[in-house]
C-alpha cells in the first residue's frame, strides 16, 4: 500500500505515524502553573536529539476544542519544564495525569505523585520517577496544530539503584521505562538484549 502524506487528512497521518513509529518513550512533563501549583501531563511525541548541547524535544498539540494545553501555556510563561520518565510503577499515575483536568487542578496531587522541588528551575519533579530531567526552553517551533519544544537539560535526578556501581550505566533489571505503541497499547523494556556489530575490516560505520 502507498500513502501520499500531502493528500491525507490529519487523523490518518496521525494513525499511520503513531502505529508504525514506535515504541515512543513517554515524557511525563511537569510544570508550574500561574497560580503556583503543579501541572503534569504525559507526552508520547518525545525523544532526545543531542548531547552537546543536551537537547530533548516535545511535540505538544492543543486540546480537542482548540485551546492551548496547560503544559504549553506554562512552558511559554516560565520557559521551564521537567521530563519525568515513566516505568510500570508510574503507569497508572501517568494515565491519571492525562485525563485532561481543568487548569486549576494539580495533577500530581490527583495522581498521588510526590512533588520534589527542582534544583535549577521553578518546577517540581515526581519523587517516584526513576529519573527526571530539569529543562529550560531553547527554542519553540510553531505549527498551526503543534508546537515543537526544544529544551536544554540543565539538571538530572536519578534513583541510585537504576545505575551500576560506578554510576555510569543503567542497570537494565532496575530501569525499565515503558513506551507507547499505538492507541492504548504500551510496551515495557523488561526484555533487553545486546546486539554487537560484526567485525568487518575497512568499514566506516554510519552515525
Amino acid at each position: 500500500m502507498e500513502f501520499d502524506f500531502e493528500k491525507l487528512d490529519e487523523q490518518t497521518r496521525y494513525r499511520l505515524l503513531t502505529n508504525f513509529i514506535g515504541p515512543r518513550p513517554i515524557a511525563l512533563v511537569s510544570t508550574r502553573s500561574a497560580a503556583g501549583h503543579n501541572n503534569a501531563a504525559p507526552m508520547s511525541f518525545f525523544n532526545v536529539f543531542s548531547h552537546e548541547p543536551a537537547i530533548i524535544a516535545l511535540g505538544i498539540q492543543p486540546r480537542m476544542d482548540g485551546r492551548e494545553k496547560d503544559t504549553m501555556a506554562n512552558i511559554r510563561r516560565t520557559g521551564e519544564f521537567v521530563v519525568n520518565m515513566v516505568d510500570m510503577a508510574l503507569a497508572e499515575a501517568m494515565l491519571v495525569c492525562g485525563l485532561g483536568f481543568e487548569t486549576e487542578v494539580d495533577e500530581m496531587e490527583k495522581s498521588g505523585l510526590q512533588p520534589v522541588a527542582c534544583n535549577k528551575i521553578d518546577a517540581a519533579f515526581a519523587a517516584q520517577s526513576p529519573c527526571a530531567f530539569e529543562c529550560r526552553v531553547d527554542h519553540l517551533i510553531e505549527y498551526p496544530r503543534r508546537v515543537i519544544v526544544l529544551g536544554e537539560v540543565v539538571h538530572m535526578h536519578v534513583h541510585r539503584h537504576c545505575l551500576d556501581d560506578e554510576g555510569r550505566y543503567v542497570e537494565p533489571q532496575n530501569y525499565q521505562p515503558i513506551a507507547r505503541l499505538h492507541a492504548d497499547n504500551y510496551i515495557s523494556s523488561d526484555r533487553q538484549f545486546e546486539l554487537k556489530a560484526p567485525a568487518i575490516h575497512n568499514f566506516m560505520p554510519a552515525d
